[in-house]
This record gives structure tokens, sequence and C-alpha cells, in this order.
């Protein structure tokens, strides 16, 4: 058997382990690990065993990942869902599928700051989906709005995947930063639209809700404004060269945690679960760098990702079908896995095939990062699917089914759109 086969061979075993349960991290680091040793031999996997733990999250610029984290955990714990919803809610929640589209977009602006898909589900979730169940919504759209919201924030900046993916393939971080803003802006947009189109088609889905007075909007604005200062200065600071990534992301943890502090979220003990939290986060993000690190090695030694550039660039098809190709092969993994592991394991394995065909890698990672979240909410088995049903009780997963299909109509559109105007994904460079 030849070395690319043994490689494609480890790449196919390890999303099988993954696919019965095995953890990402140990099954890349097992098979990467009994890779480079059925290719390379003991002592040079006793080697990369002794080396790559460290060497892959030693570097400076990794630092960028547990402070965001940590931004991440404080915009969690300062209350900010219940703000960002009713303050969303006081302008649209008098529309038929208001609650809907005020879920949505808090979920784009809590996901943002948050930086997890299946937290901002399970966060939103407890807030909207009784909201939503006291106005006689039905469960079908309320659960979707909700788990299709949820995958939005993920690529909205500061997104901890799309950091990932710029130190994977050496791509400035501002840059993708900048290229999510439109896609992110975009898929909202179309979520919402979504639900209006549902509830005008069937006003019983989801009925208006009460109207709130200017004075009480006002109000509501006070409470949520911060969060947009601390947005735009992450983002600006970085586009305008006042920042690099992690001074931004320092700047982000300091600004949420004054904002966690001002709103009255914080104590001692609420201090200490920040803390436990942000190192289990932390820890795992990076086991699953290590074991990336091994199997990314073994993946090298093989010589697959050559040989699949150079497969795919032979083979005649347009780059636009290749694209096409890889972001259905990203809504199938994405039923199985979460995007943080998808975007690890793969990325390594196709940026190769990107770069031969001379994708922009801004695009390239916004399109990856878009598609990997919508196969968190692909029937059958999307992970934001689960999350939701376990936010309402009585919840059936059958209904959750049935009120996503419209959303997943978004996301086709969504990424139709940026595949034929790739300007959408505008990096500022």
């Amino acid at each position: 058997m030849s070395m690319p086969f043994i490689g494609l061979a480890g790449f196919i075993l390890t999303l099988v382990l993954i696919g019965f349960g095995f953890p990402v991290a140990i099954s890349m680091a097992v098979i990467g690990l009994a890779g480079i040793a059925l290719s390379g031999g003991l002592d040079q996997a006793a080697y990369v065993l002794s080396t790559a733990p460290f060497e892959s999250i030693f570097p400076y610029s990794f630092s960028v990942i547990p402070l965001f984290v940590l931004m991440g955990v404080f915009a969690a714990h300062a209350g900010l869902s219940r703000s960002l919803f009713d303050v969303i809610n006081a302008f649209v929640g008098q529309w038929r599928g208001g609650l809907a589209v005020s879920t949505v977009g808090a979920s784009a602006i809590f996901g943002a700051i948050c930086g997890s898909s299946l937290a901002t589900v399970a966060t939103i979730g407890r807030v909207a989906m009784p909201e939503m169940r006291r106005y006689d919504y039905d469960d079908s759209l309320a659960a979707a709005s909700v788990a299709a919201g949820g995958t939005l924030g993920v690529l909205i900046p500061p997104s901890i995947i799309l950091v990932i993916f710029g130190l994977l393939t050496q791509t400035p971080i501002g840059a993708l930063f900048m290229g999510a803003i439109i896609p992110g802006i975009l898929g909202t947009v179309l979520y919402a639209l979504a639900v209006i189109v549902r509830t005008r088609r069937n006003p019983a889905l989801g009925p208006a809700g009460a109207r709130v007075d200017w004075g009480r909007r006002v109000a509501l604005l006070g409470r949520v404004w911060p969060v947009v200062l601390l947005f735009g200065l992450v983002i600006g600071g970085m586009q305008l060269g006042w920042f690099s990534p992690t001074e931004a992301a320092a700047v982000g943890a300091v600004g949420a945690f004054l904002l966690a502090l001002v709103m009255g979220g914080l104590s001692a003990s609420v201090l200490r679960e920040i803390v436990r939290e942000t190192a289990a986060l932390t820890g795992m993000i990076f086991l699953i760098l290590i074991g990336a690190a091994f199997f990314n090695f073994f993946l090298e030694t093989t010589g697959l990702p050559m040989m699949l550039a150079e497969v795919i660039g032979n083979s005649g098809l347009h780059p636009t079908m290749v694209m096409v190709l890889i972001l259905l092969f990203y809504v199938v993994l994405g039923c199985f896995m979460d995007s943080m592991s998808m975007v690890l394991l793969t990325v390594p394995l196709l940026a190769p095939v990107a770069i031969a065909l001379e994708y922009d890698m801004v695009w390239f990672g916004v399109l990856v990062v878009t598609v990997a979240e919508i196969g968190l909410i692909t029937p059958p088995v999307g992970m934001n699917l689960f999350v939701v049903q376990a936010t309402a009780p009585g919840l059936r997963q059958e209904t959750v089914i049935r009120g996503i299909l419209p959303f997943i109509g978004a996301d086709v559109l969504r990424l139709a759109l940026l595949l034929i105007f790739p300007w959408l994904v505008w990096s500022g460079l």
C-alpha cells in the first residue's frame, strides 16, 4: 500500500472512531502516532511524541485562544442573553414571528462574544423558549430559531474557530474577522426572513407580541450599548492597527470582565466558576490541538494532502465545483462532529487543495466555518438540535427537525450567494 493511501486509511479510521463516540483529541492522537510508527518507525513516533505536545501549543500566537475564551465566559456570566433578547424584542416583538426574530438576533450577538454555538443555543434557549411558549408560538418555529441562531455567532467575529483556521493556515486573523462580518450579517438577515415568510404564510406559528413604548426601548438600549462598544473596540482596534490579535483578545477579556462587574454578574463563587470554565475550555481546545499535531504530522509524512491537491488539479473539475463538493463534505461531517474538531481535522488536508486552486484563503476560511456550523443543524443528528431539545421540557426531536428545514434553505441561499459573489467576503485588505 502506497503512503498516500495509508494516510487516507488513517483519515477514514479517525472519522469512524469519532463517529462511535471516541474523543476527538484521542482519536487523532492515537491514529496519528500509530500511522507515524507504521510509516516512519517507532523511533520517529517516539520523537514526535516527545516534541509535538509542546511545539503544538507553545507559539505566542496561540495565547489568543484562552484570552478569547475568557472573554466569552465573562460575557456569558454577565447576564447578556436576557438583555440582548429583551432589547431586540422591544423593537420587533410586535410583529408576527417577532419573538423568533429576536431570538435569531440575540443569538448572533451573544454568540459572537461567547464563541460557542452549543453554549449559545443552551443560554439563549433558556431565555427565549419560555417566552415564545408564553405567547403560544409553535414549538417547531421556536426551537428551530434557537438552534439555527446558535450557528451565527461562531462566524461573526471575534470567532475562536476563525482564529484557529488562521493559525493553521497562516492567514491573517484580522482579515478573517473582517471577511466574516458581511456573511454573518447576511446569515442573520436570511434567518429572520425565513421566520417572517413562515409566519406570513401561517400566522398561528408565531403570534404578535406586546408593543413596547419608546421610553422602554431607550432604557433597554442603555443596557446593551457596552456590548456594541466592546465589539467595535476589539474588531476596529485590530483593523486600524491599534492591537495585534493577541492584544485585542486581552482588551476584549478585560472589557468583558468590566461589563460583568458593572452588570452585577460577579461574585467570589462566580469568579471561581469563570476560572474553572475557562481552564476547562482552553484545556479541551489545546488537547485537540495536540492530537491534531500528531495527526497532521502523519498526513504530511504520507503525502496525502499533496496527492489530493494534485489529483483534483488534474481532474479537470472547475474550482467552483470542487468548492461545492468540499461544502457537501462538511455538511455531512457536521452531523457527527463539532465545528472546531472539523476544522482541526480537515483543514490541514484541504488547505493545500485550496492553495493549488488559488482560492482566496480568507474566502475559503469563511466558507469552511460557515458550512461547518450548518452541519450542526442538519438532521438527523445535528448537535444543536439535541441541545435545544434539552432546554425545553416536552420538546420532541421530530418537532425541531420539522422546523429547521426553512433555516437550512436560508443557509443554502447564503452559501450560493457567497459562491456567486465572493466579494461579499470583504477582508478590508
